[in-house]
């Protein structure tokens, strides 16, 4: 099912910022900020400067990063 134009701008609209995402995943700013810069971490806007995460792609970081232990 094809997302609407409508369905796409909320969901743009609805990024959060550097501090709300590391918030989000639990760690700092600073540690979310040197996952960016070794390309390595959730996928994220751009706008010029400012950096924004959509909440999806936080989803989506956090549960690829699941290590299901041995017993």
């Amino acid at each position: 099912m094809m997302r609407t134009d409508l369905e796409n701008r909320a969901t743009v609209l609805s990024a959060l910022t550097e501090k709300e995402a590391a918030k989000e995943l639990g760690v700092s700013m600073k540690t979310l900020q040197a996952w960016r810069l070794k390309s390595r971490g959730p996928a994220y806007l751009k706008y010029g400067r400012a950096i924004r995460y959509l909440p999806h792609d936080l989803t989506a970081y956090a549960q690829g990063s699941r290590v299901q232990p041995r017993n």
